[in-house]
């Protein structure tokens, strides 16, 4: 049995819990609890487990006793558990209301084929599952999942290196750090030729991230440690004073959250130069200022189109940003890629210069969403889609880079502008498009199209007979 196949069976378990009003990610947090538990008997972890509270035990109970068992094991184990085990089960608690539903859940746990599922990686099957779930709709989970072609794209070019320190400010579910773990281990013949110093580094200092929201920093924890990293996760809002202690890293891989700061407040950092609502820009200002000043350091970031531009900070932190990183590389993703509709969003690649000014020369922008097809899960975002990118990315020295636009060739996704061309333009934007035909193509259906218009439609005759009965009133005065 595949990992694959695992995943499936595990998923369909969901439907056990329907009667008890449980969600999608309450599925998945209720299955991380249960799963750590079998995982850790069959990788031989269970010493940091409390014996009354290992899997056995708990397979062994039935009915109301399971119920009250399963209740009290979440409460101890959070409470008196040891290192991250206390924090994967801190104020956990069960929905599952029906015995005999957890039962289930627990046998057919129980019953999976657990040697296949080792022979591919304990931590593949967990990521199998998280991944189901952000492409999910109903979940509301694809927040916190980045597409995981994205993801290794994103590592292949950053490609960090054995030593070096690197962070997610808003990890999700770590997607980004095992990436990178994933790419230090495969170019290293998994880590086993370095100096036992250096592999103590790498398992416990060089991935680090931090989460905000609680239920998944639990994830996160979970997916770490089915990785055997065990970097620091903070539970933390990295746009608050708590996020003063991630700094000094080499390598920086982030998604973060899309949106303003609740009630339109401004960040709680005291620290940033430019005060704003926009989350995606304090996020900005707060990774390239986290990034050493030995000229290598260097970051990926995804960003929606409105960071390209913003006016008034907005202009001010992308100056910023540009003398002292060299902005080197900008990727138009195409739309459709993410859980939200419509939500157009760019990778920016940037080194941190060893002064704070005059550091990009030329910003290079691939187009990767203009007459593009529509992306989502009938149609998924594969790595061939990424090919021509990656080949010009890495074209020997970035001054070797060729454009592919040119008169006779305006389809060209690959174009470079220097740094006085975009501070001519206006409020210094970095939303350029430049193919002529089509743009990008519009992922919603025919019938939400004709459905918006008929709404529009339907707002304007209104508007019309509202205007009509003022006239009227106006007339009889």
């Amino acid at each position: 049995m595949t990992n694959n196949e695992i995943v499936a069976k595990l998923w369909n378990l969901c439907n056990v819990l329907r009667d008890d009003g449980i969600t999608y990610q309450d599925y998945v947090t209720e299955l991380t609890y249960i799963l750590f538990l079998k995982m850790a008997k069959e990788t031989g972890a269970e010493k940091n487990i409390p014996e009354e509270y290992r899997w056995d035990n708990l397979s062994s109970k039935d009915g109301i006793e399971l119920k009250k068992f399963y209740a009290t094991l979440l409460q101890e184990l959070g409470e008196k558990g040891s290192g991250k085990i206390q924090h994967i089960y801190s104020g956990a608690s069960s929905k599952i209301d029906e015995p005999a539903n957890l039962k289930k859940i627990i046998t057919s746990i129980d019953d999976l084929d657990w040697y296949s599922a080792k022979e591919e990686g304990l931590g593949n099957l967990y990521e199998g599952l998280l991944e189901k779930n952000a492409n999910e709709k109903k979940s509301g989970a694809g927040q916190y999942f980045t597409p995981r072609v994205l993801i290794d794209v994103m590592t292949e070019l950053i490609a960090p290196q054995p030593g070096e320190k690197c962070n997610d400010p808003a990890c999700g579910t770590y997607g980004f750090m095992i990436a990178a773990d994933r790419y230090v281990k495969d170019h290293t013949d998994d880590l086993f030729d370095l100096p036992e110093d250096m592999q103590h580094f790498q398992k416990y200092e060089a991935f680090t991230g931090a989460e905000l929201v609680h239920e998944t920093h639990r994830l996160a924890l979970m997916n770490s440690m089915l990785h055997d990293i065990e970097g620091e996760i903070y539970l933390c809002d990295t746009l608050s004073n708590q996020g003063k202690v991630l700094k000094n890293y080499d390598v920086v891989l982030t998604n973060p959250p899309f949106g303003t700061k609740k009630g339109g407040e401004r960040a709680s950092r005291d620290d940033l130069t430019y005060m704003t609502s926009n989350k995606q820009l304090n996020f900005l200002q707060h990774i390239y200022r986290s990034l050493n000043t030995n000229g290598k350091a260097r970051a990926a970031v995804v960003l929606p189109d409105n960071v390209l531009f913003a006016d008034n900070d907005g202009e001010k932190i992308r100056k910023d940003l540009m003398e002292k990183c060299n902005l080197h590389t900008i990727l138009r993703l195409p739309t459709g890629i993410f859980y939200a509709q419509g939500v157009k969003t760019n990778v920016l690649f940037f080194n941190r210069g060893t002064k704070d000014e005059g550091n990009t020369k030329d910003v290079w922008i691939y187009d990767l969403r203009s007459n593009m097809p529509s992306f989502g899960k009938t149609n998924p975002l594969t790595r061939s889609h990424f090919d021509e990118f990656v080949e010009c990315y890495c074209a020997g020295h970035m001054e070797d880079r060729k454009e592919t636009w040119s008169e006779e060739n305006p389809e060209g996704r690959w174009r470079k502008y220097t740094y006085k061309e975009i501070l001519d333009r206006d409020k210094t934007s970095l939303d350029i498009t430049w193919i002529r035909s089509g743009d990008a193509v519009d992922d919603r259906s025919l019938s939400e199209l004709l459905g918006e218009i008929e709404e529009k439609a339907s707002n304007i005759t209104n508007a019309v007979e509202a205007l009509k009965a003022l006239i009227g009133d106006i007339e009889e005065d």
